[in-house]
C-alpha cells in the first residue's frame, strides 16, 4: 500500500498528524498546511496588499476616474467658482489701497495744517467730505465683492461636498466589487479586517481629497495669481522685489510634502498590519480571556503600532520645521516690503497706496500658498490611499468570476472527472498535495472522499468549484474542461456546503434565497420563490424548526448566523446548496462539527438533498459515508483504494479498514455484532431501531426558547440589565474630552507646555505686526523725505525681528503639537486594544462590536483625534491669544473703533462655529452608518468562499451599496446649510471692513482719531478676528474627532461586568478541583428570548474525567462558558470546591483552568510563544524543562524537535503553517504548561479525521491524569472511557452515570450510541 505524509487541508480545521497508517519512519516533520494561508508571517512572501509599500501615489485626475461626465461638469463649474471666490481677497486689496491712500492724502493735508500752512488749514473742511465721499464709495465696493465671494463660495462648496460623497460612495462600491472578484487565493494573504480597514480609512483619505479640499486649494492658487498679476499691474518693482519669496516657500513646501506623505504611507503600512493582529486577537477573544493573555496579547499589538507612531512623530517634525522656513520667508517679505517701499515713494515711483496694494496682493497671494499646503497635503494622502485601492481594482484574477467569457451549455448532466491533475497551493508553491490524481464521479451518483488530513479530499472541491486551477491536468464536467466554462455558470450548476456554513445577516428566507442568484429563478415572482424555498427547507429537514419560530422565515439570523444552533445553520445551508435544485452538490465534512443527534437529522437532509444528483463527499466522520456508490481512500495525494463500504471492509488490512477501527466504539457487552458476520436481518433491526424517522424528529424540533412562554425570573433580570445598558453610553462636553486626552497623554505635558507657549506668541505676532503697520503707513504721510527714510528703516528691522519670532513660535508650536498627537495616537489605539481585550465575552456577542466594526474603529478612530490633538490644537490657542492680544491693543488705541470692530469680531467667528456645530451632528449620524456598512463588507470578504460558491458578489456589492445610501442622503441634506453658513462666514469679511473704514474715515475727518490709531485698531481687531476665524478651516478634523474621542472614552470607561483585571474577590488556594452547578438558569444576553440552560444541577468530583453529552443547542457549550466565566448565571450558583465562583478574583480562579476548544486559537508568532501563553507565571520563570514536559504530555515534543527551528519554528497567522492536528496539541500543550486543577474540553477532536483524532485522543486522556476534566464530544468514542457521563437535555441533565450504565438504562443516552455506531452494515 502507499503512504506517505498526508498533508493538511487548512479550510478545515482538520489536523493532520502523523498517522497510525504510517510507517515509524515516514514521520516526516511538516509544519506546512495545505492551504497555507499565511497572515503575516516575516519568514513569508508578505501579502499581495502589503507587499508594495512602495506604490507609487495615483495621478491627481485618477482620483476621478469613477466620476460621471455630470459630476465632472458640476465639479468644473464649482472650480470657476471657486476661482472667482479666490479672486475676491486679492481685488479686496485694490480697495484697501485706495482707502489707504484717501487716509494718507488726508494725512499729509492734517499734517501741513498742523504745520500752520495757511492754505492747508483753509482747505481742510473740504479735504475732510472729499476724504468722506471717497471712502464711502470704496466702502460700498468691498460690500459688492463681498455679495459676489458669497455667491460663488456656496457654489463650490456644495457642488463638491455633494460630488465628494458621491464618489467616495462609487468608489467603496468598485472597491468591494473588486475585492469579492478574487479568487480564492488572493485571500489566502488578506485578512477580513485588512478589507475592512481599506473600505473604512483609505477611502475615508479619498474622500477627503476629493470634496472641498480641491475647489479650497484652486480658491488658493487663484488668490495667488490674482495677487501677483494686481501687484505687477500698481507697481512691478516692488512686486518683483517681493516675488523673491515665492521660490523660497515653494521649495519649501515641495521638500515637506515629499517627506511627510512618504512618512505618512510608511505609518499606513504599519497600522494595517496591527489591523490584522487586531482581527486575529479579537476574533479569538475566548480563548485570551480564559487563559489570561490579555496583556501578552496587547504587545504583540503594539508593536507595529510603536513602528507607526515612530513613523507619524518624524512626519510631524518634518512639518513642523517646514512651516517654521514659511513663516520666516513671509515675515521677512514684509520687512523688504516696507524698506524698498519707502524707496520707491521718496523717489515718486509709486504712492502709498500702491505700496499697501502691492505688499497686501502679495501677502494674501503668499499666504494663499501657505493655507494650500494643508489642503494639497489632504490630496496627498489621497493620491496615496488611492494607489492601495486602485491595485485592489485593478487586479484582475486568474479565475475571475466577474467574467462573462467561457462556455455556457444548455445543459448540465454532472459528471465530473479529474485526470492526472497535479496541485499545490499558491501561497506554498513547494508542497505538492495532488500528485497525478485521476478520479471520476458518474452523473447521478454519491462519490465519498475519505483519508487522513491533508490527502488532497477538500483540495478537490476546491478545484471542481473552480476556487483554484490545477497546475497540470485537467478538472472535467461533462467532458469540458472547467477552465473552458464560464465561472459563473459553473459555480450555479453546484451546490457547496462546507462544515462551516457561513450565513449572512439577513433573514432565513433571505439566506436560502441566495441560492436562487445566477439561475433561472433569480428573478421570479417573490410567490415562486417562496414556494422554492419552502421546498428547499422541507427537503433539508429545516421547515419544522423554521415554522416554529416566533418570525418564521423572517427571522434574522444575526452576523454569521450565531443566533442559531450548529444543526440549524447548517441546515439552512443545505436548503441554500439546493434550492435551485443544482446538478452537482459537494459535501466539504458537512456534519463534522455537530453532535450525533443533530448529525443524525442534517444527515438524513444530506441523503434527501443528494437523490439523483452528482454528489462529492468529503467526511472525516465514517459514519456518514456508508451509503455512497463508491468510496475513494485518499494518501498522499494519490487514491489510495476505491469501492463500497462492504467491499472496502472486507480487506482487513486496507486503508479503510484502518479507518474504521480507529473510529469504532468500544463495544459494550449490551450489543456485540460483528459487521461481517452479522445476517442481513440482524443489521436492518439495529439500523431501523437506531436511524428512526429524521423526518418527523425535524418536523417535531422545537427552537430554543418556544417551551415556556410565562415571563420567567430570568426575563426580569435580563430587562433591568437591559435598561441599565441605555443609560450608559454618553456624550460628552469638549472641555470634557480634551481633559481626557490630556490625562492619556500626560507624559508629554512638556512638549504640550512647550507647543501652547509657542502658540500663544505665535498668536501675538499678528497684532504685534498690526503697530509696526500702523507706524509704518503714518511715516508715509511724513513731509520730509530723510524722516520718512529714516522710519521706513527702523519699521523694517522691527518686520524683520518678527520674522524670527514667527519663525521659531510657529515651528516650535507646529513640531511639539505634532510629535504629541503622533504620541496620543499611538497611546489610545494601544489603550483602546486593551480596553476591547479586558472586556467580558458579552461585549463581543453584541453587532454593534463585530470583528470587522472593532478593527476598523482601532485604527480609525485615534486617526481622527490626532487632527484635534496635534495642529488643530495649536491653531485654536494661536487664534484665542490673537484675539485676546488684538482686542486689547484696539481698545487701547482707539477704543470706539475697537469696539465697533470687537462687535463685529463674532460675526466673523461665529458663522465658522455655526457650521461647526452642524458638521458634528452630520458626522455624528453618518458614523454609525458606515460602521454597518463596514460590517457589510467585511463579512463578505470573510466569507469568500461561500459568496464565491453562491455567485452572490453582485449581490453583495448592492446590499453594500444600499447601506451607503442613507449617510449619502444625510450628507446633502446637512451640507446644504453648513455651506450657506460657510459661504455667509467667508464674505461677512468684506462686511465688516467696510464698516469699519467707513466709520473710521468719520472718526479720522472729525480729527477725533489719526491714521495711525486708526491702521493699529483695524489690523489687530478686524484683521486679528480674520486670522482667528482660519480655526474653522479646521472643523471637519474638530467634528470628527469629537465623536471618535466619545466612542474611545466610553470604551476605556466601560467597565465589564465580569473584570478579569480586578483586585476584589477571594484567591483560591489548595484548589481540589470540585466543580459543582446548583438550579443554573442562563440565557445569552443578545438573546433573552432563548432560555438555554434550565435549573442544571450537576456535580463533578476533584480529579475524574466527566463527559457532557446531548443534542447541539442542548447548553454543554455554554456550561463550560460559564465555568469559564464568559458569563453569570441569571439565578443558581456554580461552586469551585464549595466556594461561589462569582465570590473569587476572575484572573485568579482562570489560572486553575484551562480550556481546549474545538477551533485551536494559535497567533503568529512562535511555536515557544503560543505555548508561553499559557503560563501562569511570569515568562522569564518558565524553564524548558516545563515547556517539554507540557509538550511531551501532550503527545507534540517529537514533532517539534523534529522541525529546523524547533520551538522557534514560526506558526503563521493563526497557526496557518501548521495542521489542525498539530494546532490542536499545541493548544493541549498550552492548556498544560499551566498544570491546571480543572481541565475544559469543549469538542477538542470534533473537527479532525480519525488518525489525527487517535494522536490527541491520547495527548487528551494523558493531559486528563490527576486532575477534574470536563469534556464535550460529539462523537462518543471519545469519552466512553468518563467516570461520569450527564446527559444533557434542553438545558437540564435527563441522565448521568457511565457509558456501561447509560446504555443499560436503554433510555436517551442508548439512542445516541446507536446512531453512531460505525459497523452496522
Amino acid at each position: 500500500m502507499p503512504h506517505g505524509t498526508k498533508l493538511h487541508h487548512p479550510g478545515k480545521d482538520a489536523g493532520h498528524d502523523l498517522v497510525p497508517v504510517l510507517s515509524k519512519h515516514d514521520q516526516q516533520p511538516q509544519s506546512l498546511d495545505e492551504k497555507g494561508s499565511h497572515n503575516g508571517d516575516p519568514g513569508e512572501k508578505p501579502s499581495p496588499e502589503l507587499s508594495t509599500p512602495d506604490l507609487r501615489p495615483v495621478s491627481f485626475t485618477s482620483l476621478f476616474r469613477f466620476a460621471t461626465k455630470g459630476d465632472l461638469s458640476l465639479n468644473a463649474l464649482g472650480l470657476v467658482a471657486a476661482a472667482a471666490a479666490g479672486a475676491a481677497m486679492p481685488l479686496m486689496t485694490l480697495l484697501f489701497g485706495n482707502l489707504v491712500q484717501d487716509f494718507v492724502s488726508f494725512g499729509t493735508v492734517l499734517a501741513q495744517a498742523k504745520l500752520g500752512d495757511a492754505n492747508a488749514q483753509a482747505g481742510l473742511p473740504a479735504a475732510a467730505d472729499h476724504f468722506k465721499h471717497t471712502a464711502a464709495n470704496d466702502a460700498s465696493y468691498l460690500v459688492y465683492i463681498g455679495l459676489g465671494s458669497f455667491v460663488c463660495t456656496f457654489a463650490y462648496m456644495y457642488i463638491w461636498v455633494y460630488t465628494g460623497e458621491v464618489n467616495a460612495k462609487r468608489l467603496r462600491e468598485h472597491y468591494l466589487r473588486a475585492v469579492l472578484r478574487q479568487d480564492v487565493a488572493y485571500f489566502d494573504n488578506v485578512g477580513a479586517g485588512e478589507v475592512a480597514t481599506r473600505i473604512q480609512t483609505d477611502t475615508h483619505l479619498v474622500q477627503q481629497g476629493t470634496s472641498e479640499k480641491v475647489p479650497l486649494s484652486l480658491s488658493f492658487i487663484s488668490a495667488f495669481f490674482t495677487g501677483m498679476i494686481l501687484a505687477y499691474i500698481r507697481s512691478w518693482k516692488l512686486a518683483l522685489a517681493l516675488t523673491s519669496m515665492i521660490p523660497g516657500i515653494g521649495i519649501t513646501g515641495a521638500v515637506m510634502n515629499k517627506f511627510v506623505s512618504s512618512y505618512k504611507q510608511a505609518s499606513l503600512k504599519h497600522t494595517a498590519s496591527a489591523g490584522s493582529v487586531a482581527e486575529e486577537v479579537i476574533s479569538t477573544v475566548r480563548t485570551a480571556q480564559a487563559f489570561g493573555t490579555q496583556a501578552i496579547l496587547a504587545c504583540l499589538y503594539d508593536a507595529p503600532i510603536e513602528l507607526s507612531r515612530v513613523a507619524s512623530v518624524r512626519g510631524a517634525a518634518i512639518q513642523g520645521a517646514g512651516l517654521s522656513v514659511f513663516f520666516f520667508v513671509i515675515y521677512s517679505g514684509y520687512a523688504l516690503a516696507f524698506s524698498f517701499g519707502t524707496t520707491l515713494i521718496n523717489r515718486n515711483e509709486a504712492t502709498s497706496g500702491e505700496v499697501i496694494n502691492v505688499f497686501y496682493a502679495i501677502l494674501i497671494g503668499s499666504f494663499s500658498l501657505a493655507l494650500l499646503a494643508p489642503e494639497m497635503q489632504a490630496i496627498t494622502h489621497a493620491r496615496a490611499a488611492a494607489a492601495k485601492l486602485y491595485e485592489t481594482i485593478d487586479r484582475v484574477p486568474l479565475i475571475d468570476s466577474a467574467s462573462e467569457a467561457g462556455l455556457k451549455p444548455e445543459t448540465c448532466v454532472g459528471e465530473i472527472t479529474l485526470e492526472d491533475v497535479r496541485f499545490n497551493y499558491p501561497s506554498r508553491p513547494n508542497v505538492p498535495i495532488l500528485k497525478g490524481l485521476s478520479i471520476s464521479f458518474p452523473a447521478g451518483t454519491t462519490g465519498a472522499l475519505v483519508g487522513a488530513s491533508g490527502s488532497g479530499k477538500s483540495t478537490i472541491i476546491s478545484l471542481v468549484e473552480r476556487f483554484y486551477d490545477p497546475l497540470s491536468g485537467s478538472v472535467k464536467l461533462d467532458g469540458i474542461d472547467v477552465r473552458d466554462l464560464n465561472v459563473k455558470w459553473l459555480r450555479s450548476q453546484i451546490g457547496l456546503v462546507s462544515q462551516e456554513p457561513t450565513l449572512f445577516a439577513t433573514t432565513i428566507r433571505g439566506n436560502v434565497a441566495h441560492g436562487l442568484i445566477g439561475t433561472k429563478w433569480e428573478h421570479a415572482s417573490e410567490d415562486e420563490k417562496t414556494t422554492l424555498i419552502k421546498e428547499a427547507c422541507v427537503k433539508a429537514n429545516a421547515d419544522g424548526f423554521i415554522s416554529k419560530l416566533p418570525m418564521g422565515y423572517d427571522t434574522m439570523v444575526g452576523e454569521r448566523g450565531f443566533l442559531l444552533s450548529g444543526g440549524q445553520k447548517q441546515r439552512v445551508a443545505i436548503a441554500r446548496a439546493i434550492v435551485s435544485d443544482p446538478r452537482i452538490l459537494l459535501l466539504d465534512e458537512a456534519t463534522s462539527a455537530l453532535d450525533t443527534q443533530s448529525e443524525g437529522i442534517v444527515q438524513d437532509a444530506l441523503d434527501k438533498a443528494a437523490a439523483g444528483r452528482t454528489t462529492i463527499t468529503v467526511a472525516h466522520r465514517l459514519s456518514t459515508i456508508k451509503d455512497a456508490e463508491c468510496i475513494y481512500v485518499m494518501g498522499e495525494g494519490q487514491v489510495l483504494e476505491s469501492g463500497t463500504h462492504r467491499q472496502l471492509l472486507a480487506d482487513e488490512n486496507g486503508p479503510y479498514s484502518r479507518l474504521v477501527t480507529a473510529q469504532k466504539l468500544r463495544e459494550s457487552d449490551v450489543k456485540q455484532v460483528d459487521p461481517l458476520e452479522a445476517d442481513d436481518s440482524t443489521v436492518r433491526d439495529i439500523e431501523d431501531g437506531s436511524r428512526g424517522d429524521f423526518s418527523k424528529e425535524a418536523a417535531d424540533e422545537i427552537p430554543l426558547g418556544r417551551i415556556d412562554t410565562s415571563r420567567s425570573l430570568a426575563s426580569e433580570v435580563l430587562e433591568r440589565r437591559r435598561q441599565e445598558e441605555n443609560k450608559s453610553e454618553q456624550q460628552y462636553p469638549m472641555i470634557y474630552l480634551f481633559k481626557r486626552m490630556g490625562a492619556i497623554n500626560s507624559d508629554n505635558w512638556r512638549r504640550y507646555l512647550i507647543g501652547g507657549i509657542a502658540a500663544c506668541l505665535f498668536g501675538v505676532v499678528y497684532p504685534a505686526f498690526g503697530i509696526v503697520f500702523g507706524k509704518a503707513v503714518n511715516s508715509f504721510s511724513e513731509l520730509d523725505p530723510h524722516q520718512r527714510r529714516h522710519d521706513g528703516d527702523r519699521n523694517a528691522l522691527w518686520l524683520f525681528l518678527i520674522a524670527i519670532c514667527a519663525a521659531t513660535a510657529g515651528g516650535f508650536s507646529n513640531i511639539y503639537f505634532g510629535i504629541s498627537a503622533a504620541e496620543l495616537t499611538g497611546k489610545l489605539r494601544s489603550l483602546s486594544f486593551r480596553a476591547i481585550l479586558w472586556q467580558d465575552v458579552e461585549f463581543f456577542d453584541k453587532d454593534e462590536n463585530s470583528t470587522g466594526g472593532l478593527t476598523s474603529g482601532l485604527s480609525d478612530k485615534p486617526q481622527k483625534i490626532e487632527g484635534l490633538a496635534g495642529v488643530t490644537l495649536g491653531a485654536i490657542i494661536q487664534s484665542i491669544s490673537t484675539l485676546v492680544t488684538g482686542f486689547a491693543i484696539g481698545l487701547g488705541f482707539a477704543w470706539r473703533l475697537g469696539l465697533v470692530g470687537i462687535a463685529c469680531a463674532p460675526l466673523i467667528v461665529s458663522a465658522g462655529y455655526i457650521r461647526l456645530r452642524i458638521v458634528v451632528l452630520k458626522d455624528q449620524k453618518n458614523k454609525k452608518a458606515h460602521d454597518q456598512s463596514a460590517q457589510l463588507a467585511c463579512e463578505a470578504a470573510g466569507a469568500i468562499r461561500t459568496v464565491a460558491s453562491l455567485h452572490r458578489e453582485e449581490d453583495c456589492c448592492i446590499a453594500y451599496s444600499n447601506s451607503l445610501e442613507g449617510p449619502l442622503r444625510n450628507s446633502n441634506k446637512t451640507a446644504l446649510w453648513s455651506t450657506l453658513l460657510f459661504a455667509l462666514s467667508q464674505s461677512m469679511v468684506f462686511y465688516v471692513i467696510a464698516l469699519v473704514f467707513w466709520y473710521g474715515s468719520r472718526l479720522v475727518a472729525s480729527q477725533e482719531v489719526t491714521p495711525f490709531h486708526f491702521f493699529v485698531t483695524l489690523m489687530s481687531t478686524v484683521f486679528g478676528s480674520m486670522q482667528a476665524g482660519n480655526v474653522f478651516q479646521f472643523v471637519p478634523d474638530m467634528s470628527s474627532a469629537t465623536g471618535a474621542a466619545t466612542d474611545i472614552i466610553n470604551l476605556l470607561d466601560s467597565k465589564p461586568e465580569i473584570d478579569a483585571q480586578s483586585t476584589e474577590g477571594g484567591v483560591p488556594n489548595n484548589v481540589q478541583g470540585r466543580i459543582r452547578f446548583e438550579n443554573v438558569h442562563f440565557r445569552y444576553p443578545t438573546r433573552p428570548d432563548t432560555r438555554v440552560l434550565r435549573g442544571l444541577d450537576l456535580t463533578v468530583k476533584p480529579g475524574t474525567y466527566v463527559a457532557l453529552v446531548g443534542a447541539s443547542g442542548c447548553g454543554k457549550s455554554t456550561a463550560i462558558q460559564l465555568i469559564e466565566r464568559f458569563y453569570d448565571p441569571l439565578h443558581g450558583a456554580i461552586y469551585l470546591d464549595e466556594q461561589p465562583i462569582t465570590g473569587l478574583n476572575v484572573s485568579e480562579y482562570r489560572k486553575h483552568i484551562a480550556l481546549v476548544s474545538q477551533e485551536p486559537t494559535l497567533y503568529a508568532g512562535t511555536v515557544r510563544f503560543n505555548i508561553l501563553l499559557g503560563a501562569t507565571k511570569p515568562e522569564s520563570k518558565v524553564t524548558q524543562e516545563e515547556i517539554e514536559e507540557a509538550c511531551r504530555n501532550a503527545n507534540i515534543l517529537e514533532f517539534i524537535n523534529s522541525l529546523p527551528d524547533g520551538f522557534d519554528t514560526e506558526v503563521g497567522g493563526k497557526g496557518s503553517q501548521l495542521s489542525g492536528g498539530q494546532k490542536q496539541r499545541i493548544a493541549i500543550a498550552r492548556a498544560l504548561l499551566r498544570d491546571p486543577k480543572v481541565l475544559l474540553l469543549d469538542e477538542a477532536t470534533s473537527a479532525l479525521d480519525s488518525n489525527s483524532e487517535r494522536v490527541v485522543q491520547d495527548a487528551l486522556d494523558q493531559a486528563a491524569k490527576g486532575r477534574t476534566t470536563i469534556a464535550i464530544a460529539h462523537r462518543l468514542s471519545t469519552i466512553q472511557n468518563a467516570d461520569c457521563i450527564y446527559f444533557i437535555k434542553e438545558g437540564t441533565v435527563s441522565e448521568s452515570g457511565t457509558h456501561d450504565e447509560l446504555l443499560e438504562k436503554r433510555g436517551d443516552y442508548y439512542e445516541y450510541v446507536r446512531l453512531q455506531d460505525l459497523s452496522r452494515k
